[in-house]
């Protein structure tokens, strides 16, 4: 570099900051035969300082405290987000009260009957513990009676004692009858002798062997209109445990119970609350199944009313 040009540089460095157009003013024309650049045709030169100015103060504002923020857009944002969440409340009541609850099934005659262990007014035999009647109760206390009772004495002698001794074992007899009606009764049951009980009542409500002559037949479609039905229909054969209606009506006691006791006791259940995940789905699937194949006839319609289920049981995605 000639002298000339370090003492203008030193000159323009020293009186301002580094300026490219002002250094450009000062030289002269031609310096040693050196063409130099107009100060129009000088290229501009760009700083990152604002860049780096405003990504200083969007980070002291992420850094402010609570305290400093506009209490008034703070209040204005949690109003939205109050009136926001009861609207999805409104919607979600709406919506449940239209469609019914995924989960729980409506108070219904047989759901009540289910979840009291008491037999339905509609049915005449009422059902006990380990796997008896009442009719079956009351013939083996007859017989145990007959058993027991002392014999009375065919020529008349010792009237007196045979009437102290039938007296005595009346009251005995009486003691013993109280004691097996509490033992036998359901309201006594433990909680899986209580489940085998309404499972064989869902058994008995639902099977075909029982509702095939009381229920009219799923509607005729196109196909089976075409199709002559078989002379001879076929025959049920035993009690039935296995078709659809009866697996939902099985599963929907199988879920009230857990329900009851995630309710009650299982807060932090993670166990059962799978296990109630998983039985609310498959029942979903086996309700839609028998919706499709019924194509919601009699038998589909008597299911759900009986068991108290709306649309939201099978209809869509149920999150829980």
């Amino acid at each position: 570099m000639s002298p000339l040009l370090r003492s203008v540089v030193f000159k323009q460095c020293s009186a301002s900051p580094f300026n490219l157009s002002g250094l450009l003013q000062n030289l002269p024309a031609t310096s040693q035969g050196l063409q130099f650049l107009r100060p129009s045709l000088a290229l501009p030169f760009t700083s990152s300082a604002p860049c780096l100015a405003k990504a200083k103060r969007r980070r002291k504002r992420a850094r402010r405290p609570a305290s400093i923020v506009d209490q008034y857009r703070l209040e204005q944002a949690q109003a939205r987000k109050a009136a926001n969440k009861s609207r999805q409340g409104v919607l979600q009541k709406e919506r449940v009260e239209a469609e019914g609850d995924p989960v729980l099934s409506k108070r219904t005659p047989f759901i009540e009957s289910l979840r009291g262990a008491t037999q339905s007014p509609e049915d005449d035999k009422e059902q006990r513990n380990y796997l008896l009647t009442n009719d079956l109760f009351k013939d083996s206390l007859k017989y145990s009676y007959d058993l027991t009772s002392p014999v009375k004495p065919e020529d008349g002698l010792n009237q007196t004692s045979y009437d102290e001794d039938k007296s005595k074992h009346d009251s005995l007899h009486a003691n013993s009858e109280r004691a097996l009606e509490n033992i036998t009764s359901l309201n006594n049951a433990s909680s899986k002798d209580r489940t085998r009980m309404n499972i064989q009542r869902c058994i008995e409500e639902f099977g075909r062997h029982n509702t095939d002559s009381s229920l009219p037949p799923r509607p005729i479609g196109p196909a089976q209109e075409a199709t002559p039905p078989p002379p001879v229909p076929k025959q049920r054969i035993g009690i039935d445990t296995g078709s659809s209606e009866v697996q939902v009506a099985i599963l929907t006691t199988k879920i009230d119970n857990l329900v009851q006791h995630v309710n009650k006791w299982g807060h932090k259940d993670k166990h059962n609350k799978r296990n109630l995940r998983i039985l609310v789905h498959k029942r979903q699937k086996l309700l839609k199944y028998l919706r499709e194949k019924e194509r919601g006839g009699p038998r589909f319609a008597n299911l759900m009313e009986k068991l108290g289920l709306g649309d939201a049981s099978w209809k869509g995605e149920i999150s829980m």
